[in-house]
């Protein structure tokens, strides 16, 4: 059984963190003290984001909108509630995400009943967007300003996303970032870790995964999932220093190895 990812050189961990911080998205500090109509966050299973997201809605007493169902990464927040030594004692199976984290938001850091808004029927990241702003008008909410939370490898293209479904409105909102943490690997004695602790966290081989099968999805170009593609999103500039680190990252061998030796490539 494979256990560990190996070093890495440090011109790999380097475009690997610098896809990583372009996708995070993250304007928290410029957006820290602005009190916002709505918070956002999107399922997804790193706890730091979740912790975030929790904390800012209830220190700055801000409605909680939770949006997620069962989808195909549904079993990922499963098994990091199972390890988080407070969080394990929510129950998870069959469950949707909305119901989870909006028991982490009301058992953990004392959000009322009518702060927290749950949206249970979306598996997917355009479904988030979509039953979000369905829902929104079903309560007749329009939030001038809103903040989203969602997993930092997805947190571009879910702005993105969020943009396209309000495309058309008569009020466009403003929209925040907040991933709740920008993720750093570094090498180590044994291998590559998260500068900030693996503490739910993604297992290092997972997250440089994801940022590299995510840059083809914000491409606006025939593939991918802007509008000259698939029309789920806005269109995205990526940054050519962005797209130079994620071929970059194709050309190192000791990567590309591993990645395949545990079927993620």
């Amino acid at each position: 059984m494979i256990t560990t990812f190996p070093r890495l050189p440090d011109q790999t961990l380097q475009a690997v963190n610098t896809i990583g911080q372009w996708l995070a998205c993250d304007n928290a500090n410029s957006t820290r003290n602005a009190k916002a109509d709505l918070l956002v966050l999107a399922g997804n299973a790193v706890i730091p984001t979740i912790d975030a997201a929790c904390e800012r809605a209830a220190t700055q007493e801000i409605p909680l909108l939770i949006t997620g169902g069962v989808g195909h990464s549904t079993t990922f927040l499963y098994a990091a509630i199972a390890r988080h030594p407070r969080y394990n004692t929510i129950q998870t199976t069959g469950r949707s995400e909305a119901a989870i984290l909006a028991d982490i938001a009301r058992e953990f850091w004392n959000l009322p009943e009518e702060r927290i808004i749950t949206e249970d029927r979306s598996t997917n990241c355009g479904e988030n967007a979509a039953f979000t702003r369905q829902l929104l008008d079903e309560w007749g909410m329009s939030p001038a300003h809103i903040i989203v939370a969602q997993d930092p490898t997805m947190q571009r293209r879910t702005l993105a996303t969020f943009a396209h479904a309000w495309r058309g409105a008569a009020l466009q909102p403003a929209w925040s970032s907040q991933p709740g943490i920008v993720p750093v690997l570094r090498n180590g004695a044994r291998g590559v870790h998260f500068v900030e602790g693996d503490a739910g966290m993604w297992p290092a081989e997972r997250y440089i995964s994801l940022i590299l099968g995510e840059i083809p999805r914000l491409r606006d170009d025939h593939r991918g999932y802007g509008p000259q593609g698939q029309d789920f999103i806005e269109h995205v500039d990526i940054p050519p220093e962005i797209e130079q680190a994620w071929h970059s990252l194709f050309n190192d061998p000791i990567l590309t190895q591993a990645l395949r030796n545990r079927s993620l490539l």
